[in-house]
C-alpha cells in the first residue's frame, strides 16, 4: 500500500471535514471534482453545484480508521469512521478520489449513520 498516497488523501479528507474549508466556496470548489456527487447520511443526493450553492453541514467531526483501496492508477476508494460531536452521531464514510488535472479531487462521497461506537471499531 502506498503510504504517501494514503497520507495525502487523508489530509484532503480532513480538509473536507474542516469547518473553515467547508465555509469557503473556493476551498470546496478545489476539493470537489466538477462531476462530484454525494449520497448524504440524510438519504438525499447532492451534486457539486448544490453543495457550493447551499453549503455543507458545519459540524465538529473526527476521522478514524482511514483506509485506502486503489481501484485504478488514478482512482482510489477511501473508507473511514466519523464521530460527529455536534450532531452526536457516528457515520461510516466512503469516498472515491480521482486524479484529475494533476491533482486528487473528490468524485463521490457517501455517509451512513451507524449505531457503532468508536471504542468498538477503533483500529488505530
Amino acid at each position: 500500500m502506498n503510504q504517501h498516497l494514503k497520507h495525502h488523501l487523508k489530509e484532503l479528507e480532513e480538509m473536507h471535514i474542516n469547518n473553515e474549508v467547508r465555509k469557503s466556496r473556493e476551498e470546496l470548489d478545489k476539493i470537489l471534482a466538477d462531476d462530484f456527487f454525494e449520497i448524504g447520511s440524510s438519504g438525499y443526493m447532492f451534486n457539486k453545484k448544490e453543495c457550493l450553492d447551499s453549503g455543507v453541514a458545519l459540524t465538529e467531526m473526527s476521522l478514524h480508521n482511514y483506509e485506502i483501496h486503489p481501484l485504478a492508477p488514478d482512482v482510489v476508494l477511501t473508507t473511514y469512521f466519523i464521530v460527529d460531536k455536534t450532531r452526536n452521531r457516528n457515520t461510516l464514510r466512503s469516498s472515491i478520489w480521482k486524479h484529475i488535472d494533476g491533482r486528487w479531487q473528490l468524485y463521490f462521497h457517501q455517509g451512513t449513520i451507524t449505531p457503532l461506537k468508536l471504542n468498538k471499531v477503533i483500529k488505530e
